[in-house]
């Protein structure tokens, strides 16, 4: 620690605290994509700072200097799970137009993010929503948040489009979406999420 001093500058830390931040920052971040990774194969419930120490190479210690605890890292897991799919689904759709062709859009980045295989096992909010469907807590709390933001979404989108009922309309989407999701992993048929776009597509023109 560099002492206060009038000649020292409190908030311009040196290269070593700079250094150390970086790390750990890294260390964050590794673990926290490594975890939401897992977490679609063997759920939020199997991570532990072991098996992620031997998945990333960090020490143990080193992923509990920057997370307090496991219920942290699922919390990172969650919050990097939404970075990705912002990233892979909402943000490339966002130049279209809003309503039909962002929804249309947001159907066309959905198929392509579930056959690029961002995730292991499949979209996230799917897996873990099964998983903590009926919990409480703050890891619980985070899950529904994230499936909460993508049915918010889709029922701003279709309100623009001149949808009479936008919940009902979105609850359909999603589960066109959950279903092909389930199915692709189950069966490893990637017909079954064309499928789901052309389904979606019928509530976008009903």
């Amino acid at each position: 620690m560099i002492p206060d001093t009038p000649d020292s500058v409190a908030d311009s830390p040196g290269p070593r605290a700079d250094g150390r931040r970086a790390r750990g920052d890294r260390t964050r971040h590794e673990v926290a994509r490594e975890a939401a990774m897992s977490a679609t194969v063997h759920g939020l419930d199997a991570i532990t700072v072991g098996t992620l120490a031997a998945r990333t190479g960090h020490s143990k210690s080193g992923i509990l200097t920057v997370f307090a605890n496991r219920e942290a890292i699922q919390i990172a897991a969650v919050a990097e799970a939404r970075v990705l799919y912002l990233r892979h689904v909402v943000e490339p759709s966002w130049p279209a137009a809003p309503g039909r062709p962002r929804l249309r859009a947001l159907l066309d980045h959905w198929v392509t993010y579930q056959r690029d295989g961002v995730f292991p096992g499949g979209c996230f909010i799917t897996t873990t929503s099964v998983e903590y469907g009926r919990r409480t807590g703050p890891v619980a709390d985070a899950v529904r948040d994230l499936a909460r933001a993508w049915l918010h979404l889709l029922e701003s989108e279709l309100s623009t489009a001149g949808s009479r009922s936008p919940a009902d309309d979105a609850f359909r989407i999603d589960a066109y979406l959950r279903a092909a999701s389930t199915r692709y992993q189950l069966f490893g048929d990637d017909t079954d999420l064309d499928r789901a776009r052309r389904l979606s597509l019928t509530v976008l023109n009903a």
